[in-house]
């Protein structure tokens, strides 16, 4: 009798531990049932690196954990088109419930690749310019996101309040970035309204940056580069021609600054990247259409300085921005 109550003993729990087992298959639910997230980087720079950081943070506030409640698909193109139509192509075959695309390159390569899954633009300068929508208030398709659009006024008023006695203040940016040459000719506009010269150059790829930035340090009393991925991946580059020239660099992105620029008035990568997850969980919980969607800007810029590139270049720091700055380490 003792034998048999301790088959039953033995037999009620191996039932009782296949019950819960079962229960627990269940409720877990299996990877095809999970939400599928695509990111397109177009590379690696601090920059781009800090949105896509901010991207995946605002995801996992969302509730959205890789592997847990959505797939993560994170491709980083490395600067090179005919992987960035690959990438996109990928994200279209697996169904992606929606696709995430940081830099305009990457953005506009996930648009050719559908126009019926969700996407969210990470960090591009002007959508409407780059054709991604039909405007900037009413995207009209399945494309929304955040515009990084530099405050480059603001930039311009820094660079006199620095240095006051500057007077032909060197552009550069790529020729091939479409969001770079809207910005470049905007900033030409807006320096010649608050009375500099100006000497605009460009370059074609990272290789040019050495040669053409050493040759622009020559002519001018400064540079101002906007958010271009070209030159933020030769950043180091451009900063060791300008130094040798002592010529100051005033970045539009705050982690160009930390990489050797001067000073600027700048959006927070990192803040701009947590914008883009936000959105991209609003779509996937079902609360935002991007047809209806306006396209999103942070509300203001911030000044960031780099006291040790000053004391370099020999260039004193008024107090009154001091005062208000965030002051970034080389």
């Amino acid at each position: 009798m003792k034998k048999m109550f301790g088959f039953i003993a033995i037999l009620t729990i191996i039932l009782a531990y296949a019950f819960f087992s079962d229960a627990d298959t269940t409720t877990q639910p299996s990877e095809n049932d999970l939400p599928v997230v695509g990111v397109l980087q177009l590379t690696s720079h601090p920059a781009l690196d800090l949105i896509y950081e901010g991207i995946v943070d605002a995801l996992n506030e969302a509730g959205y954990i890789d592997g847990e409640t959505m797939i993560l698909d994170f491709q980083n193109a490395q600067g090179d088109q005919s992987n960035l139509n690959s990438m996109s192509t990928r994200f279209v075959s697996r169904d992606a419930d929606v696709m995430v695309g940081i830099a305009t390159p990457a953005a506009q390569s996930l648009a050719n690749a559908s126009s019926q899954i969700p996407i969210i633009l990470g960090a591009v300068t002007d959508p409407e310019t780059s054709n991604l929508v039909a405007s900037n208030e009413e995207p009209g398709g399945n494309i929304t996101g955040v515009s990084d659009e530099t405050p480059i006024q603001e930039q311009f008023a820094l660079i006199q309040e620095i240095l006051p006695t500057a007077n032909n203040i060197g552009i550069l940016y790529s020729s091939s970035e479409d969001n770079s040459i809207v910005q470049g000719e905007k900033a030409a506009e807006i320096a010649k309204e608050m009375g500099f010269e100006t000497t605009t150059m460009t370059v074609s790829s990272t290789n040019d940056v050495a040669q053409i930035g050493s040759a622009l340090a020559s002519q001018v009393d400064a540079i101002w580069i906007p958010t271009d991925n070209t030159i933020a991946s030769a950043m180091n580059t451009l900063v060791e021609a300008t130094d040798a020239a002592g010529i100051p660099i005033f970045p539009a992105v705050d982690t160009m600054v930390e990489q050797g620029g001067l000073a600027t008035v700048g959006l927070n990568q990192y803040e701009l990247g947590k914008l883009t997850g936000e959105m991209t969980a609003a779509v996937l919980d079902g609360k935002i259409d991007p047809a209806t969607t306006p396209i999103q800007y942070l509300e203001q810029g911030e000044i960031f300085v780099n006291p040790e590139k000053a004391q370099e270049l020999g260039i004193t720091l008024p107090q009154q921005i001091m005062e208000q700055a965030t002051i970034v380490d080389q």
